[in-house]
């Protein structure tokens, strides 16, 4: 899988219309509680004003995006371990329904949670729809404990933590952007 690794990059500016095609691309496929309504631009600006939006690229194009969320609803949740807060999220995973099943979406979560770990977060913690099966599949690839459940958004959510204080921490960032 870490063939993908030098293809990923902080999105900028000029990659949002790509981005949002690509969120878009999403909409109607299995498991996914997407609408035309999010995410959207404001999740775009809002991940690009923090330096937390990561896209993959193939021959040029963007294939897959993941973005290192802030949120507070989340975080204020009571399920999290104490010991192990704050927790860093990771949100809006996409890859390109020409691109499913090779791994990519398991490599863009890999990569944000060696960021998560590198920008100083003792654990990841995130919500996934309880009817996202594919999504669930994989975090229990990667170990994650689920700890609670909750209701937000109009949807119901399981919640996940992974301790990252063992984690080695390369994200295998490209450095020339």
């Amino acid at each position: 899988m870490d063939q993908y690794r030098e293809k990923i990059e902080l999105a900028v500016e000029a990659d949002r219309k790509e981005i949002l095609a690509l969120y878009r691309a999403q909409i109607g496929r299995e498991y996914c509680p997407w609408n035309e309504h999010y995410p959207g631009d404001e999740e775009i600006t809002y991940d690009l004003s923090r330096d937390a939006l990561y896209i993959m690229r193939e021959k040029g194009r963007i294939i897959a995006a993941i973005s290192l969320e802030k949120d507070p609803q989340v975080d204020e949740l009571p399920c999290w371990t104490k010991e192990l807060q704050p927790g860093g999220e990771l949100a809006r995973v996409a890859v390109h329904p020409d691109h499913q099943n090779r791994g990519i979406a398991r490599e863009m979560v890999r990569f944000g949670l060696n960021r998560l770990k590198e920008l100083g977060y003792p654990s990841f913690h995130g919500i996934v729809n309880r009817l996202n099966e594919k999504a669930l599949r994989s975090y229990a690839v990667f170990g994650f404990q689920m700890v609670g459940e909750c209701e937000m958004y109009d949807q119901s959510f399981y919640c996940f933590e992974k301790d990252l204080r063992g984690l080695r921490s390369d994200s295998g960032m490209r450095k020339d952007k």
